[in-house]
């Protein structure tokens, strides 16, 4: 058992466990205001998040570790959608520069399966990544014209 391996992962996963409440209450919140549209994609981003918090979970289970169930941080709640698309993409940006991070960590550590692990969450993240910067392009270049969009 690598410690120093579990603890990335265990931090990683902790980092998905708050991605995926921020996603769930956003998804929540659009369906409420109407934005059925975005509220689905986002949902989706979310249940991608899930499976990433899953593997993470079953490979420090197979390490010998205990999984974390304690997200990052608090999700944060009644925000516009510009609002929402920042957290996002800082929240991608922030889990892009760790997973890179980790798979060197990992690969220094002489575990390449958890190495090819954070490098595939590192495609995911970064398709999300560019999902959500392009969202916030169309706010801000269309404004409520791209807004209206997402509605139901």
């Amino acid at each position: 058992m690598n410690k120093k391996v579990i603890d990335l992962l265990n931090e990683a996963r902790s980092r998905e466990l708050l991605a995926i409440s921020q996603y769930m209450i956003e998804h929540y919140e659009l369906e409420d205001k109407g934005f059925g549209k975005l509220g689905d994609e986002i949902k989706a981003t979310a249940i991608v998040e899930m499976k990433h918090a899953e593997a993470l979970g079953e490979r420090i289970l197979f390490l010998g570790g205990t999984p974390t169930t304690k997200p990052e941080g608090e999700a944060k709640k009644g925000l516009s959608i510009e609002e929402m698309l920042d957290i996002n993409i800082k929240l991608e940006e922030s889990a892009i520069k760790m997973y890179n991070d980790s798979a060197k960590a990992c690969a220094e550590a002489g575990d390449m399966i958890s190495k090819q692990l954070f490098e595939s969450l590192l495609k995911d993240e970064e398709g999300h990544l560019d999902d959500f910067d392009t969202k916030k392009d169309r706010v801000k270049s269309m404004g409520d014209t791209y807004l209206v969009t997402l509605l139901d």
